[in-house]
């Protein structure tokens, strides 16, 4: 009791929060003022508005920094993930933050920061060992069925893959090896990942990636474990690491590199309108060129059988044979022996005629029934015949998630005979399941 009187003392003060920050601010700005700071940079990043914002490291602590864009302008020392700077500039509060921060008015190189420097010299050990060379990439499958994605489980990289694959074909396959993207233990965890998925046979593509972030943030990426893992992958690795800029030791071995995680889909396979598209073409073509060949054979035939030396080949033999000698009896069995070969040879050749043109015939219509029943298999109607429905959401579209609706949500299931509406009661996420 004693000790909550001498609280409320009379005269006691209480500062606002703004207030104290002002306060702060201005001692900063008083007391220390501008000042010479050395560090790595991290975290880079330039606004449409032409200001740079970054943070300057060293192993003890970090200090936000940031250049407004008429400094940016005539600096002509690059503000970037890994360079180690000198800046000079002053100390003061955002005060919205509370957060003390560098304004910074001129930059110094001084030379190469710790990671962008093992990043380098990794670099240029893995290229001098070949792992980067073209003859070593392989080509991604033409509409793999099964995708293996080596990410965060609990990130948007994922939730992105799904998306954009249950959007362009939503009938394949995804196979989740959950690691962290993060810290000192995921370099590990993801080269374990890719060697666990070149163990199962289901697998034809790989997409290991995760969102962006500083270089820091990235490094597990640019670890060795990774990049050897990568390489001796027997199937495909598309690397998805990071935003557009950023670049890491895994995009260089990796088979393709895609921009952001969304991208990597839209790489590793096409929309399946796409590929009914093409089937329709070309059993189109098929069908024309099948026309084209019969036409071309029905002619040849006809002018065969129309030929005077097919109609009357008899006709040279007996004027030749008239020619020379009525009276030579053994030149007159010659030609008619001759003439009888003639006449076989000539009713085999139109027998082989007929055999190619039917069998030429029998082929083409055999591939064209079996283009018919690879579109068939693709069409989504057949898999509803096999017992299988599709749930669409308040949207109108295929439900992949039970987060994306809610109890209370009308619901249409599609089945192969009709559609069937209900009201959703309750739902269950399976946090386990290793295929979507």
């Amino acid at each position: 009791m004693s000790e909550q009187l001498s609280l409320e003392k009379p005269g006691r003060k209480v500062y606002r929060i703004a207030e104290l920050t002002r306060r702060i601010k201005a001692l900063l700005e008083t007391d220390i003022g501008a000042v010479w700071v050395e560090g790595e940079v991290s975290n880079a990043r330039t606004y449409p508005s032409g200001h740079i914002y970054f943070t300057l490291k060293d192993e003890g602590a970090q200090l936000s920094a940031v250049m407004f864009r008429g400094v940016a302008a005539t600096s002509k020392v690059p503000v970037k993930d890994g360079a180690k700077l000198r800046v000079w500039g002053e100390l003061t509060v955002y005060e919205q933050r509370g957060q003390y921060q560098l304004i910074a008015r001129r930059i110094e190189d001084a030379g190469q920061g710790d990671l962008q420097r093992a990043f380098e010299e990794l670099k240029a050990r893995l290229i001098k060992e070949g792992l980067f060379d073209e003859k070593h990439k392989k080509r991604l499958p033409l509409l793999p069925r099964t995708i293996g994605v080596v990410t965060s489980p609990a990130g948007a990289v994922i939730r992105d893959i799904l998306h954009v694959l249950g959007r362009r074909f939503p009938d394949r396959h995804v196979l989740l090896a959950p690691v962290r993207v993060q810290g000192a233990e995921a370099a590990g965890e993801i080269a374990r990942a890719l060697d666990y998925l070149n163990t199962r046979g289901d697998i034809d593509v790989i997409i290991v990636g995760r969102g962006g972030g500083s270089l820091e943030d990235l490094w597990a990426f640019n670890e060795e474990v990774v990049a050897r893992a990568v390489f001796r992958s027997r199937i495909p690795v598309i690397s998805a690491v990071g935003h557009e800029t950023d670049f890491t030791i895994c995009d260089f071995v990796a088979d393709v590199r895609a921009p952001t995680p969304s991208a990597a889909v839209e790489v590793v396979i096409r929309p399946k309108v796409d590929f009914e598209e093409t089937l329709l073409v070309l059993r189109r073509r098929l069908a024309q060129s099948l026309r084209s060949q019969i036409l071309v054979l029905r002619n040849r035939f006809t002018r065969a059988a129309q030929s005077y030396v097919f109609r009357e080949p008899e006709h040279a033999l007996i004027r030749y044979r008239e020619r020379v000698s009525r009276n030579n009896e053994g030149m007159r069995r010659a030609l008619e022996s001759a003439l009888v070969q003639r006449r076989q040879r000539l009713d085999e050749a139109g027998l082989r005629l007929s055999h190619a043109a039917f069998s030429r015939a029998q082929n083409t219509r055999h591939r064209i029934v079996r283009a018919q029943e690879s579109l068939r298999a693709l069409n989504p109607h057949s898999v509803l015949k096999r017992g299988y429905s599709v749930t669409l959401g308040p949207d109108g579209h295929a439900l992949l998630d039970p987060e994306a609706v809610k109890v209370g949500d009308e619901l249409q299931t599609m089945l192969a005979h009709g559609r069937v509406r209900s009201v959703l009661t309750d739902k269950e996420r399976s946090e386990h399941d290793e295929r979507s």
